[in-house]
């Protein structure tokens, strides 16, 4: 065989271990393996798996009987990243992230193993944390960059348990300020390194330790953690995100109406658009966990999460998108259940108004109707109800009879009244069509009738009204400032497109003209060849040369 410069040898691949072991189960890791496929990755915001600990039975033992080597070497070594004190003089390597996830699993082992008031107390890791993420206080952790400097005098950096649940139930309303920016402008002085490590000890006490350590991190721990959303270092964000995660995973659902609805409310009013989408991950998370006393609260959760849907962040917009999904979706009402995604995207589109009062038009109402179902259904009626097409009118109409119907305690249906009530009067009176405005009359006597004694009291705006009706205008003004845009844009194509026009115009005639006088100069060139050459011609056959001699003279 002569073997030359285009001579092809091909070589059989073998065949990987992991390729050549069968799998066991249709699916397994091997049969993944073999097909070349990678698992999908966890999508950032989701829970985030556990965290393995490398400490031994020894190394516990030796620990337990020495509170300052744990201090020492476990926390501000491991954990923090910190050179330890008593090996100043020695080279050492730089602490990376996964060194201190494993000293953070290593010490939360150590709590379970031993006791989490030696760990906590004894070893004083609990004031060690505190002093590093809870730095500026409990309310500043609270207020997620929205409080002044002022609020924060007289505030410790020793939290007990008990009492840093109870004060988030008190918080008061503030007022949300430009972004702050960078960790050093939002008054974060600990390094970066030590922060990360504060949280990934919290998420390893969560999913090693457990129940045991709930009263110890849910709360202003929670709150310390979701303002690390909005770290200028991303591996602190990462951190973070992970331990609120495993806090609110952690969390008793009883816990949620005090401690976690009004911490992550008062999430929502940041400026950090990080910490938003954070806190709405956290409600998507908490409809899972506690269903039960998110379904309760859901009428003071469709507000605060519809206007999240208008952030200007795309994240946050997608966020709250699922976490009204994920709220509704709590609902314990069977009847309406098929159509709460329709419902979802018609609070979060509003031209999708009229597709889901279509689906509610098919609704049989059976079981009665709640709160947290009128929550849901009267924005988007009290919208349909606007509407400039009266069958669309109609179809609201029909829908809010037969609700009303069902509606068994009046203080339910009391706090949307001044939505349903004057737009019901207004179709009754105005629409021209007898049929619609019959039908107007009907669903607002169901209505009045479903009110009872608490009609009189419908033309006072309520809160939980103001809110919902201040959230329609928002998104009625939204809409009108697009449609504005939209035809403002569509007159400048317009007068633009006239432009081109004219200017293609003028162009035609500019050629055409031109055209023209090239056509007159050729012909004028033609005629004037034409004539020189009827010259020549006559001059040919002239017996004369100009001179007036003859030609046979001149021989």
């Amino acid at each position: 065989m002569e073997i030359n410069a285009n001579t092809r040898v091909s070589v059989k691949k073998p065949m990987s271990a992991a390729a050549a072991t069968p799998a066991k189960k249709m699916g397994g890791p091997s049969m993944a393996a073999s097909n070349g496929k990678k698992p999908a990755a966890a999508r950032r915001g989701s829970m985030a798996p556990p965290l393995k600990a490398t400490i031994t039975a020894d190394e516990i033992k030796a620990y337990s009987q020495s509170p300052q080597n744990v201090l020492d070497v476990l926390f501000q070594q491991g954990v923090l990243g910190e050179p330890s004190s008593l090996h100043l003089g020695k080279p050492h390597a730089a602490s990376t992230t996964r060194d201190r996830a494993i000293a953070a699993a290593n010490l939360a082992t150590l709590a379970k193993q031993v006791s989490l008031k030696f760990v906590l107390k004894e070893c004083r890791i609990m004031q060690q944390m505190e002093s590093i993420l809870l730095s500026q206080g409990i309310e500043a952790a609270l207020s997620f960059g929205c409080l002044d400097d002022e609020s924060n005098n007289g505030t410790t950096n020793s939290l007990k348990p008990s009492t840093s649940a109870l004060s988030l139930v008190s918080m008061d309303t503030v007022t949300t300020t430009g972004s702050i920016g960078t960790d050093s402008k939002r008054g974060k002085s600990t390094p970066a390194n030590a922060r990360e490590g504060c949280l990934l000890l919290l998420r390893a006490l969560c999913q090693i330790v457990g129940r045991p350590i709930e009263p110890y991190v849910v709360g202003p721990f929670l709150a310390s953690a979701l303002d690390e959303c909005a770290s200028a270092t991303g591996s602190v964000r990462e951190a973070a995100e992970d331990a609120s995660a495993a806090i609110v995973a952690l969390a008793s659902q009883w816990a949620y109406p005090s401690i976690l609805h009004p911490l992550l409310l008062q999430a929502l009013k940041s400026t950090e658009w990080r910490i938003k989408a954070a806190a709405l991950e956290r409600f998507e998370q908490c409809a899972s966990t506690a269903p039960g006393p998110v379904h309760k609260l859901i009428p003071d959760l469709i507000p605060a999460l519809a206007n999240q849907v208008w952030d200007t962040k795309a994240q946050v917009s997608k966020a709250a998108r699922g976490a009204l999904l994920a709220v509704c979706g709590t609902n314990t009402n069977r009847d309406i259940e098929p159509t709460v995604p329709a419902v979802v995207n018609a609070i979060c589109k509003p031209s999708d108004t009229n597709k889901a009062v279509g689906d509610l038009m098919g609704t049989t109402f059976v079981v009665p109707v709640d709160a947290s179902t009128l929550a849901i259904l009267c924005p988007v009626l009290a919208r349909a109800l606007k509407e400039k097409l009266a069958i669309h009118k109609r179809a609201a109409c029909i829908v809010i009879a037969n609700m009303s119907k069902l509606i068994e305690e009046p203080a339910a249906i009391a706090p949307f009244s001044s939505l349903l009530v004057p737009e019901l009067k207004k179709v009754s009176l105005n629409v021209q069509f007898t049929e619609i405005r019959d039908e107007a009359l009907k669903a607002l006597a169901s209505l009045t009738a479903a009110l009872g004694d608490q009609y009189e009291e419908a033309e006072d705006a309520t809160p939980v009204a103001e809110e919902i009706q201040a959230m329609a205008d928002e998104v009625d003004a939204e809409q009108r400032r697009i449609k504005e845009e939209k035809e403002a844009e569509e007159r400048k194509e317009e007068e633009l497109k006239r432009k081109e026009a004219e200017e293609r115009q003028r162009f035609k005639e500019a050629m055409d003209a031109q055209r023209q006088l090239d056509v007159l100069a050729a012909n004028e060139a033609e005629q004037q060849r034409k004539d020189e050459e009827i010259k020549r011609e006559g001059q040919k056959r002239s017996t004369k040369d100009p001179s007036g001699k003859s030609d046979g003279c001149k021989h």
